[in-house]
């Protein structure tokens, strides 16, 4: 597989995404508890998931099977990557936002 450095960097990725998305999701526990957070889904169809929740984890789970069906055709392996990459991208950013804006 010619991209396997790639893709386990993207494995990486997608770990710290998991451990941060453990951290969010409890954090959206607390805030529905104190009557906050009354949304639906964090992603709208746009962001291209296809998961919809009001919860990290769905999202993270989705991008961990997507990473698992990777193709290994080099034709049709960077679409793939790409798709994935922007999702995994799009995860993280608003991991982070929400971590800040948290505090």
């Amino acid at each position: 597989m010619p991209h396997t450095h790639l893709v386990e960097q993207l494995k990486e990725n997608l770990q710290v995404a998991y451990r941060q998305a453990i951290d969010a999701d409890a954090k959206l526990d607390e805030l529905k508890k104190a009557g906050h957070g009354k949304f639906s889904t964090i992603f709208t169809q746009d962001e291209g998931f296809d998961a919809r929740s009001n919860r990290f984890g769905p999202y993270v789970q989705e991008l961990a099977q997507e990473l698992t069906q990777l193709p290994n055709d080099a034709s049709t392996m960077p679409a793939a990557l790409e798709k994935f990459v922007r999702k995994l991208g799009v995860l993280l950013q608003t991991l982070q936002a929400f971590k800040s804006q948290a505090k």
